[in-house]
């Protein structure tokens, strides 16, 4: 009888470790087949050149605006990012971008203060991004930029070309880099700003286990004609959540430039996005 108790309390002793490992070892598998892997979308949503198709459509409000800083000026972007397989892991990415405007109390150079909406240019950015079999990952690809409207009051009435350019590295929850073009303008009326224009974007971006992404970057355009630098730093908090197995990633944070244009937003702003994520 002691024999058959010394017995059970070695098994019950080795099954006990072994059904922990077990069950430690089943939370740490990978996403089960058919799961939509939050955590990895939210990386990818992070890295501009990730091979997804993406729809964020992002609201911004900025203040400060006009000769006299009191206006007003809130923007809606629709920016797709498309990408195309050409095989052996290379890609090639499609960025459109186009900008509606709204202004309120915009003073312009009659003095006069304005308000009303329009289109403020359409864009397209690409990318010829290489497979580097390496966490480093960089993409170039010509860039376009088109007049912005016969007004001017939504930015320059001349059309813009030049080159796109990015490079990032991709490290555990880690994603950051640099994203930028330069553009130089190929005819139209210059008098209401060019399309000589330098912009850089450092960016940073931290995803949790639980799909939340911290993200900060700043956004510095510079007009060689002008001279000055436009530039707001943002920093903001985004979720991934999978709704009737869609994707959406909804993000919100403040803004504040650190410098700007004549004319241009100044001061706190504010942008939220919601992203629609296309799975293939």
């Amino acid at each position: 009888m002691k024999s058959l108790k010394i017995i059970s309390t070695l098994l019950i002793m080795g099954v006990l470790p072994c059904t922990a490992l077990a069950q430690q070892a089943t939370s740490n598998t990978s996403i089960a087949p058919g799961a939509v892997d939050k955590v990895g979308i939210a990386k990818k949503l992070a890295n501009p050149i990730a091979n997804m198709i993406s729809v964020p459509l992002q609201y911004e409000f900025s203040r400060g605006v006009g000769r006299n800083q009191g206006g007003s000026e809130q923007t809606l972007l629709f920016q797709p990012v498309i990408p195309f397989n050409l095989g052996g892991g290379d890609t090639f990415i499609v960025r459109p971008i186009v900008a509606g405007v709204r202004e309120v109390s915009v003073q312009g150079a009659s003095g006069q203060p304005y308000s009303g909406y329009g289109i403020a240019s359409v864009t397209i950015e690409s990318f010829y991004a290489p497979n580097t079999n390496s966490s480093w990952i960089w993409g170039i690809g010509p860039y376009a930029q088109s007049p912005s409207g016969n007004s001017g009051k939504f930015g320059s009435q001349q059309t813009g070309a030049g080159v796109t350019g990015v490079v990032l590295n991709r490290h555990g929850p880690w994603t950051y880099g640099l994203l930028g073009y330069q553009s130089w303008e190929v005819g139209g009326n210059p008098a209401f700003g060019t399309q000589n224009n330098l912009y850089g974007q450092p960016f940073l971006a931290y995803t949790n286990k639980d799909a939340w992404t911290f993200t900060t970057n700043m956004e510095a355009l510079y007009n060689y004609d002008t001279r000055r630098t436009s530039n707001p730093l943002y920093a903001g908090v985004s979720k991934l959540a999978v709704i009737d197995g869609i994707p959406f990633s909804f993000s919100a944070g403040p803004m504040y430039y650190v410098s700007n244009t004549p004319g241009g937003a100044s001061g706190w702003g504010a942008r939220a996005t919601v992203t629609l994520v296309v799975l293939k």
